[in-house]
């Protein structure tokens, strides 16, 4: 399993938008992978819920990434959060 964290730097937090395309990056991956905020915990792949963890600006999250490609898939998650949030 691989795992990093992350911290939102958008003023607007984790919104619908973003939380969209995260879900979409997510599903091209075979591993698991899951989102820990302190709101609670989600499957990146599911849009909704990325939605209920409501996380802000300055939030820190925690992805991990289990599977078979679970070193990509983090280079990749990472790589998103950097770019869009």
């Amino acid at each position: 399993m691989k795992a990093f964290t992350f911290v939102i730097q958008d003023p607007q937090g984790l919104h619908a938008r973003p939380a969209g395309m995260l879900a979409k990056t997510a599903a091209g991956y075979q591993s698991t992978i899951t989102i820990k905020a302190p709101g609670g915990e989600a499957d990146a792949k599911r849009l909704m819920a990325i939605m209920r963890l409501a996380a802000k600006a300055g939030m820190e999250l925690t992805v991990s990434c289990d599977g078979p490609d679970e070193d990509a898939a983090a280079a990749g998650m990472e790589a998103f959060l950097k770019e869009n949030l």
